[in-house]
C-alpha cells in the first residue's frame, strides 16, 4: 500500500515520522515542493521546447497519405 501525506507543518510530519518508525513503516521522503518560480520556468521550457531534430516519427502527413492510398474517399 502506498499513502502520500502533503503538510507544511513540520511538527505533524515530525509526530508522523515518528510514529511510523515506532510501526515499523518504511518512509520515503520525496520533496516535491516547487516554488511559484521554478514552475513558471518549467512551464515555460515546456511551452517553448523546440526539437533539436527531425522527429523520429518523421511526417505524419506523409504516412496518412500512404497509408490510406489504396482507400477511395466517399467525398473524391
Amino acid at each position: 500500500m502506498e499513502l502520500i501525506l502533503k503538510t507544511n507543518n513540520e511538527q505533524s510530519m515530525a509526530k508522523i515520522l515518528a510514529l511510523a518508525k515506532k510501526l515499523h513503516v518504511i518512509i520515503e521522503k520525496k520533496d516535491m515542493d516547487t516554488g511559484k518560480s521554478d514552475r513558471e520556468a518549467i512551464k515555460n521550457r515546456i511551452l517553448n521546447f523546440k526539437s533539436s531534430g527531425p522527429s523520429p516519427f518523421g511526417d505524419a502527413a506523409t504516412w496518412e497519405r500512404e497509408q490510406r492510398a489504396d482507400r477511395e474517399l466517399p467525398f473524391s
